[in-house]
């Protein structure tokens, strides 16, 4: 089980938190190496500097982190976003953008990118993994940040489909966590103007064909209520980025996955999303398991628990809607 110690949401420019994560982050061990990335094969978002930019730009921080026997790497001060390409050895035209979690505090690009693509790619879908900026890190409009990001980074994709060797009809997404809350954004909000059209690319659609969330965060005030400690932010704001009251009978498909057992982010979360998905008559599919917690990802839970099952569960339904 992966640590979510940052507390969650706290840098979206809302006065987010969470429970923290039962296990403690290890230190870095001195001279530990990282793991490569970006991988060969990615593309930046933006020509020049991102949306936001100031005259100061986050120094970009990657580093090893979790259990000694479990060590993966995390990003942070991500200031050039980029999109890592896991093409399968046999493509079937379906590709998934992850978007991993990390409290909107750092990207846990290993567990819910390049893991995903691990899992994923040998069913013959191709994955693409979104290192995102994090909106606490000193940037204008910071609240949209991420969703400037994922709206571009699905953008760009269809644009470039044919070379990718993918159907832009096909292109669904993932996100986990935080990165699930980012996954919903895009779902309900992925036509919101939320940068200016800097190119051609930027005519395509931001739509995925069909949504995975993953142990998501999904409705931001409700969060907050549940004992950061903090207070509160902007209603306003809360509401816009409020999955659940987003839905409606045009949102794509939707699957869930959540641990009732959830120390971080309760299930409860998802629990309202399905509720939303069935008074839209959205198509929605939602496996519960009983434990696992928070964080698992795609590898990270044993061999033999019930949510090590979860991209197989994803892939069948995939395959129901694309």
């Amino acid at each position: 089980m992966i640590d979510r110690r940052t507390i969650l949401g706290a840098s979206l420019a809302l006065p987010l938190a969470a429970k923290a994560a039962a296990q403690t982050a290890q230190p870095v061990p001195g001279g530990e190496r990282l793991t490569p990335w970006p991988p060969r094969e990615h593309f930046r978002l933006w020509p020049g500097r991102a949306p936001g930019a100031r005259a100061t730009l986050p120094t970009y921080a990657p580093s090893m982190n979790g259990r000694p026997d479990l060590r993966e790497l995390w990003l942070r001060g991500v200031s050039d976003p980029e999109v890592g390409v896991f093409r399968p050895a046999r493509p079937n035209g379906t590709a998934v953008l992850s978007i991993p979690g990390g409290g909107y505090g750092f990207v846990s690009i290993e567990n819910e990118g390049i893991d995903v693509a691990k899992a994923l790619n040998p069913a013959g879908i191709t994955v693409f993994a979104l290192a995102y900026r994090l909106p606490g890190e000193g940037w204008d409009n910071p609240q949209d940040v991420p969703l400037q990001d994922a709206q571009r980074a699905m953008r760009l994709i269809r644009a470039n489909a044919a070379r990718y060797g993918i159907d832009p009809a096909k292109l669904g997404i993932c996100g986990f966590s935080a990165g699930g809350h980012l996954a919903g954004s895009l779902t309900v909000a992925h036509d919101d103007p939320v940068y200016k059209p800097i190119d051609a690319a930027d005519r395509q659609s931001a739509r995925p064909a069909f949504t995975g969330l993953i142990y998501p965060v999904t409705n931001i005030a409700a969060m907050t209520r549940e004992g950061s400690g903090q207070p509160d932010g902007p209603m306003t704001v809360y509401r816009r980025y409020n999955i659940p009251l987003g839905v409606t009978p045009q949102t794509p498909p939707v699957f869930l996955a959540h641990s009732v057992d959830d120390p971080v982010c309760p299930v409860d979360q998802s629990l309202e999303m399905l509720a939303a998905c069935r008074r839209a008559k959205v198509p929605v599919e939602a496996h519960l398991f009983e434990r696992g917690g928070h964080g698992w990802g795609a590898l990270h839970s044993p061999m033999d628990s019930p949510q090590r099952l979860w991209t197989e569960l994803f892939r069948r339904w995939i395959g129901e809607h694309v």
